[in-house]
């Protein structure tokens, strides 16, 4: 059987779960060409240059993104229904710059929603995006038969 995360009845208000990237090039021209976002802060050094940042900066879209892996991956993992995010982005992240992602269980609600504190931090322990995310858990092995 498919690898399944953590049902709702077993997520505990206070748990957590992180992923840590190095944001290169490679991820922001990636990112670039399948969102369409070719805006010159990410995509042209001499263009950034001009801008408030003083150079190139990753696209905050994809900082949040990392989040999807959190609450895709680890928890609650395989099979979360992510429904909503919100994120405010708070510092810029540059290539080369290490992300730390985490997602902390705040609340469970009575329509089996869980909302989870999202926080993603630079190298220096920065915060450079933060907010809340609401899931829906994979349901119980049980459930699925």
């Amino acid at each position: 059987m498919a690898n399944t995360g953590i049902p709702f009845e077993e997520i505990q208000v206070g748990q957590e779960a992180s992923f840590t990237k190095t944001i290169t090039e490679t991820e922001v021209v990636l990112f670039a060409g399948i969102t369409g976002d070719l805006n010159p802060a990410h995509t042209d050094e001499v263009s950034a240059q001009a801008s408030p940042f003083g150079g190139r900066v990753a696209h905050g879209a994809l900082v949040a993104s990392l989040f999807s892996t959190v609450l895709g991956m680890y928890l609650p993992g395989p099979g979360t229904i992510y429904l909503r995010q919100d994120s405010s982005f708070v510092r810029p992240v540059r290539l080369g710059d290490t992300v730390t992602a985490t997602c902390r269980v705040v609340e469970k609600t009575e329509k089996k929603r869980v909302i989870f504190d999202t926080t993603c931090v630079n190298q220096q322990g920065d915060v450079v995006v933060s907010g809340q995310a609401t899931v829906l858990c994979p349901r119980k092995q049980e459930e699925r038969a």
